[in-house]
């Protein structure tokens, strides 16, 4: 027959798992989060690097993709805002 411990030893081992699930939650969060990021730049970089590449032949054609780009950022916020 088990011996009962000391009164709370039970509630400090729940305490404990807790703690250990909370942790591990947190960690996998913060990688999604991360991972989330990192595509998310790759995703704008890439916008970018299409509107270099074009040379555009004067500053007006590249004034209207940096528009074009703002303009679909912010429809993305905008978006993203309304949930």
């Amino acid at each position: 027959m088990p011996v009962p411990g000391p009164a709370g030893e039970g509630e400090r081992d729940s305490m404990s798992r807790d703690a250990e699930f909370l942790k591990e939650l947190q960690k996998k969060f913060e990688q999604k989060l991360r991972e989330h990021e990192i595509a998310v730049i790759e995703h704008w970089k890439e916008r970018l690097d299409r509107i270099y590449a074009m040379r555009p032949e004067g500053i007006a054609p590249l004034q209207l993709e940096i528009r074009r780009l703002s303009e679909t950022m912010a429809n993305r916020v905008k978006t993203l805002k309304k949930g």
